[in-house]
């Protein structure tokens, strides 16, 4: 059984890592929409920080799943565009 002491430091380490979680994964998904209209890799650092901050909160599991559709969508596009033009350019 755990006393009274064990408990509280337990729940104080869940906070914690909740906290850092959310700092650490809220600072790449910051960093990465300043990225969007700086030069930079946006499109690493926001679904970074997504993915961290969907350990801890359900809205950014939410958002990751929403962008992993969207993301296999663009390049799917992508690809069929590219085999298009393959297809074009060997006429």
């Amino acid at each position: 059984m755990h006393n009274y002491k064990q408990l509280k430091s337990d729940n104080r380490l869940k906070v914690l890592r909740k906290c850092l979680i959310t700092i650490i994964g809220g600072s790449l998904c910051l960093l990465g929409l300043a990225l969007l209209i700086l030069p930079g890799p946006a499109w690493l650092l926001l679904p970074i920080g997504l993915a961290i901050l969907s350990l801890e909160h359900l809205w950014a599991r939410k958002w990751l799943k929403r962008s992993q559709r969207y993301l296999t969508q663009s390049a799917a596009y992508m690809d069929n565009k590219v085999a298009q033009f393959k297809a074009w350019r060997s006429r």
